[in-house]
């Protein structure tokens, strides 16, 4: 897809996305641009035309394909994309393997028995490898699959900025610090993401993505059994599959949105408005202390999708943004998994 062609939202879910993608795209194309002038310089969309003409289909119709069998997978690729660009910027580290003499970052607490979806990259570049060697980055792999995963589950697109290279490095300490948990607070919210050079309104809009996926019954453990601020019904819900005893059912799945768990729409914030938020971390935007400070803002994104809609388009190109390697630092790794 080019940066200004436009679409409609699949019939499925053209009631969650009533405007025309195309409006999307030419905000997130305008804010591409910004955000690539203040962050090392990433290219447009294009950035493959002349070296990898297939590249962008080719991660597409993987996408589509790995999502249409489970649409879990969907709300993986997107958290993958996440988990990178908030450890030393997104470079791609994530998928870095721990070898003998090298620690990585899948094993680090947010992310260990959690983050999936490596052999969809893996397949991903094992196809860009036989049509382009080395000329496309894991780390652009993972930016453009988690556009086109929020694409296929209903939700809005954007034009990415492309150009990154992959680290040769990564950081189990850094994911442990710098990723949020679920318990975090309001206040221990905006400021990890503040630390990255975004705002409350892209922390609240790139909330959302919680719209789709599931948590593991020990993340949202301590909310169900100790929280006030949660509907009684939902939590007497999820205790059913969720034991109090830790230990006991700790992997059980629980959706992030149970209403429509599986839809890229703007159900989460209503949610939210009814104390019906899953992890701690989610119900915290609203309700949650910090004087109300993004009470609004929920409030706002519960009732209007497009503008929901508008605003994660232009967060998710602002964190893709983060400290991208470019130019000759770094490199394009031949394997996802492990340096050359």
């Amino acid at each position: 897809m080019t940066p200004l062609e436009c679409d409609m939202a699949p019939a499925a879910s053209r009631q969650s996305w009533p405007l025309p993608r195309c409006g999307l795209l030419v905000l997130a194309l305008a804010l591409a641009t910004t955000a690539a002038v203040g962050s090392a310089q990433l290219s447009s969309e294009s950035y493959y035309d002349a070296s990898c003409p297939a590249a962008l289909l080719t991660i597409r119709t993987a996408v589509s394909t790995a999502v249409l069998l489970e649409p879990r997978m969907g709300a993986s690729l997107l958290r993958l994309h996440f988990h990178d660009c908030f450890v030393q910027g997104c470079d791609a580290s994530v998928l870095l393997d721990d070898t003998a003499s090298f620690t990585g970052e899948k094993g680090a607490g947010p992310n260990a028995g959690s983050l999936r979806g490596f052999d969809v990259i893996d397949n991903i570049k094992m196809l860009l490898e036989l049509l382009c060697p080395q000329t496309v980055s894991c780390a652009d792999i993972l930016a453009v699959a988690a556009r086109d995963s929020v694409a296929q589950l209903g939700g809005p697109s954007w034009a990415v900025p492309l150009g990154r290279r992959d680290a040769t490095t990564a950081s189990a300490s850094l994911a442990n610090s710098d990723l949020p948990g679920p318990t975090s607070s309001l206040n221990g919210l905006l400021n990890a993401f503040s630390n990255k050079g975004l705002s409350s309104t892209d922390m609240v809009a790139l909330s959302g993505a919680h719209t789709v996926g599931r948590a593991q019954c020990k993340n949202c453990r301590a909310r169900i059994y100790n929280d006030t601020d949660i509907d009684a019904s939902f939590a007497a819900s999820l205790r059913a599959s969720c034991p109090a005893q830790a230990g006991a059912g700790d992997g059980a799945l629980e959706p992030l949105d149970g209403s429509t768990p599986d839809a890229f729409d703007n159900a989460y914030f209503g949610n939210l408005l009814s104390q019906r938020g899953l992890l701690h971390s989610d119900q915290a935007l609203f309700g949650g202390g910090g004087g109300g400070a993004t009470d609004g803002l929920v409030s706002a994104y519960a009732s209007n999708a497009g503008q929901w809609g508008a605003d994660f388009a232009a967060a998710m190109v602002k964190m893709g943004s983060i400290s991208p390697l470019t130019g000759t630092d770094g490199e394009i790794r031949v394997n996802c998994r492990r340096v050359n």
